[in-house]
């Protein structure tokens, strides 16, 4: 629909912040903190129908930081300090950041693209709905956006399910039989002990990762450099060796796979009645110009002037992509904004 004008209220806004999520709604809040005013300064839109992503999170889902490092400046999380929320609670708790700022999102708007207007400084964000022109445009539409699969994914047909951990909920939504979860980090880990609890599981695990208590969290969260390498992410519910000791199996990586057979790094098949892709995701950067994501500046910057990014490790502050370190991104992009001429 390029080159319709939106008939939905997104024009004449000094910023239009895409995503209305953690990332997003810091921004709004560090926007509100520095003079401007929702819906008539800037708006809020996002293409989900009005859920957030945390709502569609599997059920027992907690989160590794407790509630000290889990809240936004604009609103305290109604939970005792030292607890950890779940993620149904989290997405209460944006509810309720919203309703506090007087935010009123766009849902069911997609972005899907960002240009400069010639030599102004003005953008032109393309959207599902139509385009519209801008002076500024925040990409806030998550580190934890779109699943990432393996190269093998579309050849393994499981007589079970074949499932990425987006869409697992509970045991109940895997069948009787053996399970293989593939993804060795902490949501992988995660679901192989809930699931151990009612079927035999196998974790394939491709990067080792050390143990961390869950206290050490978020400090000792992210990757880490070392001697020229990274080191992944640790653990920081359960160690490997705890859940072999409760009966999980941990094998090497799954490099193929047939059908029903999978074959690991090892040598070895195995042919798991479901398989769980516990492989990460990608980050909802799709739909900004190759150049910003070929080349982020950091800091939030981008190439383009007026578009920033929050809440995105590779282009913001370290740590961006959880709820207590986004601040530090929205600030910044809110300083650049009301200072922008």
């Amino acid at each position: 629909m390029s080159g319709t004008s939106v008939k939905i209220g997104l024009s004449h806004r000094r910023a239009i912040i895409v995503g209305a999520g953690q990332a997003g709604l810091a921004v709004a809040a560090a926007l509100i903190s520095r003079g401007l005013s929702p819906q008539r300064d800037f708006v809020v839109v996002d293409q989900s129908p009005g859920v957030r992503s945390w709502e569609t999170r599997w059920t027992s889902l907690t989160l590794l930081s407790d509630v000290r490092h889990s809240t936004l400046p604009a609103l305290s999380f109604p939970s005792e300090p030292q607890s950890r929320p779940r993620a149904r609670e989290v997405a209460a708790y944006l509810g309720a950041v919203e309703k506090h700022l007087g935010i009123a999102p766009v849902w069911g708007v997609r972005a899907t693209g960002v240009r400069r207007l010639g030599s102004s400084a003005t953008l032109l964000l393309e959207t599902s709905a139509g385009s519209v022109q801008t002076r500024n445009v925040v990409c806030a539409t998550g580190a934890n956006s779109r699943p990432r699969l393996p190269a093998w994914a579309g050849d393994i047909a499981p007589p079970g399910r074949l499932m990425h951990s987006s869409a697992y909920r509970s045991a109940a939504d895997v069948p009787p039989g053996d399970v293989l979860i593939v993804g060795g980090g902490n949501a992988g880990a995660q679901i192989a002990r809930e699931l151990s609890a009612t079927h035999r599981v196998t974790l394939a695990v491709r990067n080792p990762r050390r143990y961390r208590h869950v206290a050490t969290f978020p400090r000792a969260a992210g990757p880490r450099k070392r001697l020229g390498s990274i080191r992944p992410e640790p653990l920081f519910g359960d160690s490997y060796a705890q859940l072999q000791r409760d009966g999980i199996d941990v094998v090497p990586a799954v490099v193929g796979a047939s059908d029903a057979d999978v074959t690991l790094a090892d040598g070895r098949h195995l042919a798991p009645a479901s398989v769980i892709l516990a492989t990460g995701f990608l980050p909802g950067d799709d739909w900004l110009p190759a150049e910003v994501r070929d080349a982020p500046l950091g800091r939030t910057r981008t190439s383009v002037p007026g578009l920033f990014v929050a809440g995105m490790p590779g282009y913001g502050h370290p740590g961006s992509e959880n709820l207590d370190g986004v601040w530090r991104d929205a600030a910044t992009i809110a300083r650049h904004i009301t200072n922008r001429p």
